[in-house]
This record gives C-alpha cells, structure tokens and sequence, in this order.
C-alpha cells in the first residue's frame, strides 16, 4: 500500500529508469571482441511492456520517450524511431488493460509477442523505405524469438524483486480508478 502514494509512485519511477540505464549499461559492454552470431533479447522494450501491462502509472508516456530515446542515442539506432514504435505499443498495452486486467497470463504474453513482432515488423519497413541499412533478418528474427522467451523472465523478475503487479480491484477502487 505504500506504493499507492505519490512519492511511492514516483520511487517506482526511478527504479525503472534505473534499471534501464543497467540494462543499457550491460548492452554497451565490450564483453565480446568477435561479432556474434545470434542477438540477444530486447530487455528494455520487454521491461516496458511489463510495466506498461502491470502498473501504468508507473510509466507515463514521457518517460518512456525519454528512455528510449536515450537508448537509441546510446545504442547507436536511428534516433526516434524505436522510441516512437515502443511508446505507441506500451500506450496501446495501456489502452487494452482495464479489459485485459483478468486475462490469464498466457494471452497477456501472446498479446505482447503480437506486438513484439507488430513493432519489429513496423521498424522493418520503415527503415527499408527509408533505405537505412539494417542488420540480417536472420538476427532480427532470433532477436524477436528471444524478446518473447525472456518476457516470462521480465515479469517474474518485475513482479518478484520490484513489486511491480497488477492491482487487485481493491486496491483500484482507494486509488479511485474505473475498472
């Protein structure tokens, strides 16, 4: 309950931020010198969405601008784009909670695969029309298999670890939302 408060909000704020500027860190390390063969999973969108599907509040539209848009800045993507593509999907996610809110967990996360690959495809074709050299489709496609693997991972750890669930229709109603 003391996550209801808004200083309790706002906490949870920074600790997401804070835990996408390690997962920023961990991508930027030069842990491997040979280029690899396969592409780890998109921890920071999966972390995004499991926020966006679990607490809402806890991530409002202009921090999840401003964390993806650093990241692309960070991870040398074209700047805006992925941003834009993630936000757009975590404001449909939050769109979509009040009738998902009793969605078992399984069409929670094949809701979020759709999106994954909707969102990836999206990137696609816009950096082909656009004529942006893009990595193999062979890494993109292991990418998005992987993002979708590890998002059963992200929401144990969120949920687990960082408190982050969804809220009971209790806990809704003293915080004075519509279910």
């Amino acid at each position: 309950m003391a996550r209801m408060t808004p200083a309790g909000i706002w906490f949870m704020r920074a600790v997401f931020v804070a835990v996408a500027l390690v997962i920023m860190f961990f991508r930027l390390l030069p842990l491997d010198t040979v280029p690899r063969q396969w592409s780890p999973p998109d921890l920071l969108l999966a972390t995004a969405l499991v926020w966006s599907a679990r607490r809402a509040d806890f991530v409002p539209p202009l921090l999840i601008a401003s964390v993806m848009l650093l990241a692309d800045l960070l991870l040398q993507r074209p700047p805006g784009l992925w941003a834009l593509l993630v936000l757009l999907a975590c404001e449909f996610v939050k769109s979509r909670l009040p009738a998902s809110r009793e969605t078992p967990f399984l069409g929670e996360w094949f809701a979020i695969s759709v999106i994954i690959v909707g969102i990836t495809l999206l990137n696609r074709v816009i950096l082909g029309i656009l004529a942006v050299e893009q990595a193999h489709i062979a890494l993109i496609l292991v990418q998005v298999i992987m993002t979708i693997a590890a998002y059963p991972v992200v929401v144990f750890l969120s949920q687990s670890l960082l408190g982050v669930r969804r809220l009971s229709p209790a806990e809704i109603e003293t915080m004075g939302a519509r279910l």
